[in-house]
């Protein structure tokens, strides 16, 4: 990935636009707005380029260079694509040195029939995501002169799948539904561990996938927010030291969601047992509703141009918004197998040993964060609250 100043800089947008996010269910990718947001810098001019520098983290001066780096390790990452686009009128000069700090071959030409361009925004977005953005979150119309867009797609399959089974919660606002679950179980406890933030004690689990390319689960008080679960969970990333892995945990009921003992055992080897929720998550963000959070508060007055470095003409900030959807389930690697062993009662069983045994279970509402193992980018942030719900083909 590239500097360690750019990782924070894109995690500390994610930070800040989780820490005010709705009780509702959402998903958000902080990573495909702020190179967008750092082209616009590198061409604002005036309090729109303050602002952008502001909410990018970054001196504008060195926002189009960051973006580009950005950009370029994201497509490089295997199981993730990134893409760059940027439709303009052909009554719109753009200069070339704005240009020429794009990536190559990223600028395409509106026609001014808002019906045809919207149909080829759209089919953009849909090929770039295999189909699952049918559709440009931004519209189209007769004023439309720019359009600038990115679109990222991950995939990454678990390194030990989850068996599909049922969810049963004890308590909070998932008690008495009918859940889908996912249960496994493993000998490294330290998959899972509890922060303590300022949300307060936060239990973390670290789903490892293929491709460098994980999933963290986070669940905090009953009582904390989204926005404070998850802006917690992206504290954590940079500060491991505040994280005490399973190894290290009491026994007892260390962090939300967990419980610790020592348990009778034949061989001495240490368990988690993990039950969380299979979950798909869709939304809309229209950004200009939080213009001061990502600096466009400026770029969206309509009565003078902010963007010289982009146009000669006056040019503002019309619409911004994102469209996303990220699914949790137990694929992977796919395969069916039946095994069977009959056995018998053989004398005393013997239990030599005790073993440590950690149980931890996401059954209310809960945090996650798709990221890049090696640098802590997180690629993806989001809060579930409606769970899929079991069904009795479930299993085929």
């Amino acid at each position: 990935m590239g500097s360690r100043a750019t990782v924070e800089a894109v995690n500390g947008l994610t930070a800040r636009w989780v820490a005010d996010l709705p009780p509702a269910g959402t998903v958000l990718a902080a990573v495909g707005v702020w190179p967008l947001l750092g082209l616009l810098a590198d061409g604002a001019a005036g309090p729109a380029r303050r602002e952008l520098s502001a909410a990018l983290g970054i001196p504008a001066d060195d926002a189009a260079a960051a973006a580009r780096d950005v950009l370029s390790v994201l497509g490089a990452m295997p199981g993730l694509s990134a893409a760059l686009g940027l439709w303009t009128r052909g009554t719109l000069p753009v200069e070339a040195a704005w240009l020429d700090r794009l990536p190559a071959d990223v600028h395409r030409r509106l026609t001014g029939d808002p019906v045809a361009d919207r149909s080829r925004l759209d089919a953009w977005a849909s090929a770039c995501t295999d189909g699952r953005i049918d559709a440009m979150p931004v519209a189209v119309d007769d004023e439309t002169l720019l359009v600038l867009a990115s679109a990222l797609t991950l995939r990454t399959d678990w390194i030990r799948p989850f068996r599909p089974g049922v969810m049963e919660a004890g308590a909070g606002p998932w008690q008495d539904r009918n859940l889908a679950g996912l249960h496994r179980s493993t000998s490294l406890l330290n998959r899972v561990g509890v922060a303590d933030t300022t949300a307060g004690p936060l239990t973390e689990l670290q789903v490892v996938g293929t491709h460098g390319t994980d999933v963290h689960l986070y669940l905090g008080p009953p009582e904390a927010t989204a926005g404070q679960v998850l802006a917690a969970a992206v504290a954590t990333l940079h500060d491991r030291r505040a994280v005490v892995p399973g190894d290290r945990l009491p026994d007892g009921d260390p962090g939300p969601g967990l419980s610790v003992s020592r348990v009778p055992s034949v061989d001495g080897e240490p368990t988690l047992h993990v039950s969380t929720v299979p979950f798909t998550v869709k939304a809309h963000h229209d950004l200009l509703k939080r213009a001061d959070l990502f600096g466009l508060r400026a770029a969206t007055d309509a009565s003078h141009g902010h963007f010289p470095g982009i146009s000669a003409e006056p040019v503002a900030v019309q619409q911004a918004a994102q469209a996303m959807t990220a699914t949790f389930g137990a694929r992977g690697y796919r395969s069916a197998a039946v095994t069977a062993l009959s056995g018998m009662a053989a004398g005393i069983p013997r239990h030599p040993f005790r073993a440590r045994e950690i149980d931890v279970r996401f059954d209310r509402p809960f945090g996650f964060l798709a990221l890049h193992r090696t640098s802590r980018l997180v690629l993806n942030a989001g809060w579930v609250t409606d769970p899929d719900a079991f069904e009795e083909d479930f299993y085929d």
